[in-house]
């Protein structure tokens, strides 16, 4: 346990003190995020501020992880090779969201096919070697214990990985609230893997959860660093993988309330536009609904995490039952 929680401040500091001249550097380069005008007026102001600050996160929660958690179980290289993959496609995603540049519009049919078509060959590999080369539990439920569901297990964790990397996707949007949620869902899963002995599994969730930590330091509302799909991307799939490799997959939906609803509510309202022509809410999703309703940001982002640690608590209470 000690060896897991030292590596998340480990990662904590090194993000912190990264950060700035991390920031540096993207803007020396002219990495900055162009705001979409169809968003809220309010996020106007933030047209021009660094992004990519997923490479912050991942080049330090993921080099963490490969020092120290490797050493103890090789198996962790699979959530570390994950994510730092999804990382590359989010890089490249948010190239066409940079200020000044040749805008790639983000439902562009083509390039929703080609990130799908990244998501599933990522997410297909990770299950082929969750099920045939990593010794990890097929699916555990509260109370009733472990059970092996054969190869209908591949077919699960694919559709996990995806799922669970669209949603963190979505969820990000407001100041701090990626970082926060995300480090809650890590904690909560690092918790529970430190339950079941799986130390090095712990160790990947808790130096995520220190990077992440570091980031937030830098992305306080005012952010001066936004993650950008560089990091929403590789923390989702990342996150998918870890809650696979603990077997509690099934929790996925109580520790990530959070992303479950961010989704849903993304889903509903293009759904129903296209059905039947109008809008549920008044902006999707749902985090910039309560924007629009008046909320400031910083209320948004802390009932979110407020949430999320709910979802959590209750998650990490299931496993141990």
């Amino acid at each position: 346990m000690t060896y897991a929680l030292l590596s998340g401040a480990i990662a904590a500091v090194l993000a912190a003190v990264l950060g700035g001249p991390a920031i540096r550097f993207l803007r020396a380069r002219g990495l900055a995020k162009s705001v979409s005008p169809d968003g809220p007026e309010s996020h106007l102001s933030k047209e021009g501020t660094p992004t990519m600050g997923g490479l912050l996160i991942c080049g330090v929660g993921l080099g963490v992880a490969l020092v120290v958690g490797v050493p103890k179980d090789s198996d962790v290289l699979l959530p570390i090779i994950v994510a730092a993959v999804m990382c590359a496609i989010g890089v490249y995603e948010d190239a066409g969201t940079l200020v000044d540049r040749e805008k790639r519009e983000a439902h562009d049919r083509t390039n929703m096919i080609l990130k799908l078509v990244g998501f599933t060959a990522v997410a297909v590999v990770a299950a082929w070697l969750l099920y045939d080369r990593i010794d990890a539990p097929r699916m555990l439920v509260p109370h009733e214990g472990h059970y092996d569901i054969g190869i209908l297990y591949v077919a699960v964790a694919i559709a996990v990985i995806i799922a669970l990397t669209s949603a963190v996707g979505v969820t990000d949007g407001l100041d701090m609230l990626e970082g926060g949620t995300c480090g809650v869902a890590y904690a909560a899963f690092g918790a529970i893997a430190l339950m079941q002995d799986q130390t090095a599994v712990a160790t990947f969730a808790f130096a995520m959860v220190g990077a992440l930590a570091g980031y937030l330091y830098w992305n306080a509302y005012p952010a001066r660093l936004f993650m950008g799909d560089a990091g929403s991307l590789p923390l989702g799939a990342g996150l998918a993988v870890l809650a696979l490799m603990t077997g509690w997959w099934l929790l996925v939906p109580v520790i990530g309330i959070v992303f479950v609803i961010e989704i849903l509510s993304d889903v509903i309202q293009i759904g129903v536009y296209r059905t039947r022509g109008w809008r549920v809410f008044r902006m999707a999703p749902i985090h910039h609904h309560f924007e629009k309703l008046g909320w400031h940001e910083v209320t948004v982002t802390v009932r979110f995490v407020a949430l999320g640690v709910v979802g959590a608590l209750v998650g990490v209470a299931l496993a141990a039952w």
